[in-house]
């Protein structure tokens, strides 16, 4: 049998049982159709749910990362990260995707992300930003979020304009939690991270401790991390030097890495 019903598989009593393709790496490079689109070209650049191929007019597509989607060699195949060989022609970023040859930033879309505030932002271009120099995302700083419904009507999402938007503590009950639920648009996406800042969001690991100190209530967060790791500088200073042991997405928690990367596919979506 050939043609869209080709790939289904059914057992002796008419029921279907779930297709199951053989895994392909998907090596940048690699000539792959989208089974989907028709597009066929080469693999620029793979990440976790998305990958960016060429198509044979030499433009460039964001397509999802789904079971059976692609076909290679005509063959339907399920893409799989590639096994890495570090050399002088593969640069893995720090958000663990495999760099395309041309890494210059792109004209920035009109879409943004906002995150709460400066150290937010520096964290996500540490470990995202060539990601999202990339795909043309700039990201913004809210210096807090109390008044972030009138953020986003001065923006005025709509169509490829989008919103992607991250928030610190974002747990039932929380401040956060209930400005979030103020905020109903399609073309506006809000995840969070359940930790108290943005700091608690580096593994403690990473930091050579067993765990974040608890801190009491009334007592400011940053400023009582700083007593607690006896601390004599300011909190800026202190951040300088978390932040400083951060070099990839797995010295951070998967709480705030699966937040950004969702916000990264919501803005670069295809339409």
């Amino acid at each position: 049998m050939s043609g869209i019903l080709s790939d289904l598989d059914f057992d002796g009593g008419g029921a279907r049982r779930k297709p199951s393709y053989p895994d392909q790496p998907a090596d940048k490079g690699l000539v792959v159709r989208h089974r989907t689109s028709g597009y066929v070209g080469p693999i620029m650049k793979f990440g976790a749910q998305w990958l960016t191929m060429k198509d044979q007019n030499g433009r460039e597509h964001k397509l999802r990362i789904e079971k059976g989607a692609f076909s290679v060699g005509g063959k339907t195949v399920n893409l799989v990260a590639p096994k890495v060989v570090i050399d002088h022609t593969t640069t893995i970023t720090a958000s663990g995707s495999i760099a395309a040859d041309d890494t210059s930033a792109r004209v920035a879309r009109p879409s943004r992300i906002l995150v709460e505030g400066l150290h937010d932002a520096e964290l996500v271009e540490k470990v995202w930003g060539d990601d999202l120099r990339f795909e043309g995302v700039v990201v913004e700083p809210l210096h807090g979020a109390d008044d972030l419904a009138s953020v986003v009507r001065q923006f005025g999402p709509r169509g490829r304009r989008r919103l992607g938007i991250l928030l610190d503590h974002l747990i039932d009950g929380t401040k956060e939690t209930h400005i979030a639920n103020t905020i109903d648009h399609p073309d506006v996406l809000i995840t969070g991270h359940p930790y108290v800042d943005v700091w608690q969001a580096v593994r403690p690991a990473t930091l050579g401790i067993r765990a974040w100190p608890v801190i009491p209530k009334g007592t400011d967060w940053k400023t009582g991390i700083c007593q607690a790791f006896q601390f004599d500088g300011s909190p800026g200073e202190l951040w300088k030097k978390i932040l400083g042991e951060v070099n990839s997405y797995a010295d951070l928690e998967p709480g705030l890495v699966g937040a950004v990367e969702q916000l990264i596919d919501f803005v670069t979506a295809p339409d």
